[in-house]
């Protein structure tokens, strides 16, 4: 039984987000599984349908994304494998080698959008914190203040995860052990499918599904609620 996790604090998202990433786990994720819902929705049990887990984390001071940050703490009480997605995310064919494409203990994570190699996108992750307290929560609770001016949770997880610039051929970061980058081609930009250079002039966005990938990933705007394409629309309900 493994722990599957998202995270729905403030008011950026709607409770359907909650309901409509729920209704996605059930349709494609076959790993025996706990869904869990890290909230400060004190009301969100009533509001949404399913076995879902729903409770706050346990620090209260941290807004935005840095409350994802919590996932690696010991006081998530998350033992053994857990998998996390954004709420943001269009599921498009069943994920289970996303759990199953790395050992218990190793973290896997997909690559930036954007600068993919220079660092992780946080949307999709799967972790042990057996490992990642000790690797990511620690050095963050110890070196705060400093690693925050990163400006967002994936920045410092890729900081803490990975080291200098190296020389391999697929990733030009060099993982510390025990990380395992998800394959490229298992998920890809709402916005745009490869990897290869940044992609911020709206021209190049073409929004269409990417052949053979499983997930796909809202990043800034617009969202899944918002998008017009049919191909999301028959997905994220």
């Amino acid at each position: 039984m493994i722990n599957f996790c998202c995270v729905f604090y403030g008011q950026k998202y709607d409770p359907k987000y909650v309901q409509v990433l729920y209704n996605m786990i059930q349709r494609h994720l076959t790993v025996p599984h706990r869904f869990i819902c890290f909230t400060d929705h004190v009301r969100l049990h009533k509001m949404i349908d399913g076995d879902i887990i729903c409770k706050p984390f346990h620090y209260h001071n941290y807004h935005g994304w840095w409350n994802k940050l919590q996932l690696f703490s010991p006081e998530a009480e998350l033992e053994g494998v857990n998998f996390y997605l954004d709420l943001d995310v269009v599921i498009l064919e069943n994920i289970d080698k996303f759990i199953t494409f790395s050992k218990d203990d190793e973290f896997s994570i997909t690559r930036d959008f954007s600068y993919p190699t220079k660092g992780f996108n946080s949307s999709v992750m799967k972790w042990n914190n057996s490992i990642e307290t000790d690797r990511i929560w620690k050095p963050f609770l110890k070196d705060k203040t400093a690693l925050m001016q990163l400006q967002g949770d994936q920045n410092v997880i890729s900081k803490l995860t990975t080291d200098v610039i190296s020389d391999m051929p697929n990733l030009k970061v060099k993982p510390k052990p025990a990380v395992v980058p998800y394959p490229d081609e298992w998920t890809f930009s709402y916005k745009w499918h490869d990897r290869i250079e940044p992609r911020f002039h709206k021209g190049k966005w073409d929004f269409t599904r990417l052949e053979g990938a499983s997930i796909s990933v809202f990043h800034g705007t617009p969202n899944p609620h918002e998008a017009e394409q049919d191909w999301v629309k028959n997905n994220w309900k």
